[in-house]
C-alpha cells in the first residue's frame, strides 16, 4: 500500500496498468474502492491510479472534513500529482469526485489534460438535496444495502464516515454554496460532462437537470461535450459501465 503525505496526513493510493496516466476520483461517502471493476479495464491503456481522499477509506480520518470539501480533494489530487511526477494526466471523477476533479483542472490546469466529470450538481448546490440530507443519510443508515455499500467503502467506523460528509455539506450550503474559486471561463483542459437522465438522487429532483445545467456550463468554458446515458442512475459511470468505458475512451483518445 502506498501513501503520500498531505498536510501532516497520511492519504491513500495505488496504480496499476501501464500507459498515460489516468486518475479515477471517487465521490461522497464512497472510496476507491467504488472503482473495483472498472478500474482494471482503464487499466489495459493507462496507468491509473486510484486516491481515498482524506478521511475515506484507506487514508487518514480526520475530525471533521473541511467545509470546503472539493476544493480541498482537489488539492489532494494536485499534491499527488507533484508528489508523483504524473502530469499532465486525464481525471475522471465521479459524483463529488466530479467537483473535486474540475477545481483541479481549474487551479493547475499545468497538471490537467483532459477532464471527464461524471453525475454532479454543476457550479453551485442542489437545495432539495441538501435541505433533506441530514434525514436522507439517516435513513440510508438504516437500509441495509446503503450500511453494506459504507462498510466495503470504508470498514468498521463508516457511520463516522458518513457523518462527516453529511455535517460538511450541510455547512458548504450554509456558508459558500459554490464549488468553484475560479470562474469556469478560465478552465482550460478538455473536458467531457456525463450523467444518466434516470439519476435518482439528481434527475428525479428536476427532470432535465443535466441538460440545462450542463449546457450552461460548456457556454461558459466555451468548450467541451455532453453526453447523457437514457438509462442507468447514479453515478452513470458505474450503471452504465460498458457504454460509459466506450464514451470515455473515445474522449480520452480524441
Amino acid at each position: 500500500m502506498s501513501y503520500f503525505n498531505y498536510q501532516g496526513k497520511n492519504v491513500f493510493y495505488e496504480e496499476m496498468g501501464n500507459g498515460s496516466p489516468l486518475f479515477l476520483l471517487h465521490g461522497n461517502t464512497a472510496s476507491s474502492n467504488m472503482f473495483y471493476e472498472i478500474a482494471g479495464k482503464y487499466a489495459e491503456h493507462h496507468r491509473v491510479i486510484l486516491i481515498d481522499f482524506l478521511g475515506h477509506g484507506r487514508s487518514d480520518r480526520l475530525a471533521q472534513f473541511p467545509v470546503d470539501l472539493w476544493f480541498d480533494e482537489a488539492m489532494q489530487v494536485i499534491g499527488l500529482i507533484k508528489a508523483g511526477g504524473y502530469g499532465p494526466v486525464d481525471i475522471i471523477g465521479s459524483s463529488g469526485g466530479a467537483l473535486a476533479a474540475v477545481n483541479a483542472a481549474l487551479e493547475a490546469p499545468e497538471l490537467v489534460r483532459r477532464v471527464i466529470a461524471d453525475s454532479f450538481e454543476g457550479e453551485t448546490t442542489l437545495k432539495a438535496f441538501t435541505q433533506n440530507v441530514v434525514e436522507d443519510r439517516e435513513a440510508s443508515k438504516r437500509d441495509e444495502n446503503a450500511r453494506m455499500f459504507y462498510y466495503y467503502m470504508h470498514g468498521d467506523d463508516w457511520e463516522q464516515v458518513v457523518d462527516n460528509d453529511t455535517e460538511a455539506i450541510r455547512r458548504h450550503d450554509e456558508t459558500i454554496g459554490k464549488f468553484f474559486h475560479k470562474p469556469l471561463e478560465t478552465l482550460k483542459p478538455d473536458i467531457l460532462m456525463t450523467g444518466s437522465k434516470k439519476d435518482e438522487f439528481i434527475c428525479a429532483l428536476e427532470p432535465g437537470f443535466f441538460e440545462r445545467v450542463y449546457g450552461d456550463m460548456i457556454r461558459k468554458i466555451g468548450h467541451g461535450e455532453i453526453h447523457l446515458f437514457e438509462t442507468g442512475g447514479h453515478p452513470a459511470m458505474l450503471s452504465n459501465p460498458e457504454a460509459f468505458l466506450e464514451r470515455s475512451r473515445r474522449f480520452l483518445e480524441s
